[in-house]
């Protein structure tokens, strides 16, 4: 798509510190890390949303993420990892993205990178439980 950014990497017309390219996707380093190792994969398609990769495609994009989950943490001598996608909301760039963030213990970040909060009792759990269950049914 015309003026995308991520678009531009899978092309080669942006240049990126690519990671892999393959059919099911590219994965670069973030031009502003978490941490350093910090790699993005996104689908060669472009799609906004995680709601719009194909269901046929589901298996070998997440098969990439999950490889590159695993190759972060042995290249990098890390923890762990953080990986994460944001639909809409804090989506810098609207073009479907995974995050794959290098953890170590003590690395600072804790838990989400946003504030939590708490039901204020199990009625009201459930309530939003439901709602999301009837929204799953119908989908």
């Amino acid at each position: 798509m015309a003026g995308c950014v991520f678009c531009g990497i899978v092309a080669g017309e942006v240049p990126a510190f690519r990671v892999t390219d393959e059919p099911d996707g590219v994965a670069f380093l973030d031009t502003r890390p978490v941490f350093k190792g910090h790699v993005l994969v996104v689908p060669r398609a472009h799609l906004v949303t995680l709601a719009d990769l194909p269901a046929e495609s589901l298996p070998g994009y997440f098969a990439l993420v999950r490889r590159l989950a695993v190759a972060v943490e042995a290249g990098l001598g890390a923890g762990g990892t953080f990986v994460a996608i944001n639909n809409k909301v804090s989506q810098s760039v609207p073009h479907l993205h995974t995050h794959v963030v290098p953890r170590t213990k003590g690395d600072g970040l804790r838990g989400f990178f946003w504030p939590r909060t708490r039901y204020s009792d199990d009625a009201e759990a459930q309530e939003y439980a439901g709602r999301v269950a009837a929204a799953l049914a119908t989908g």
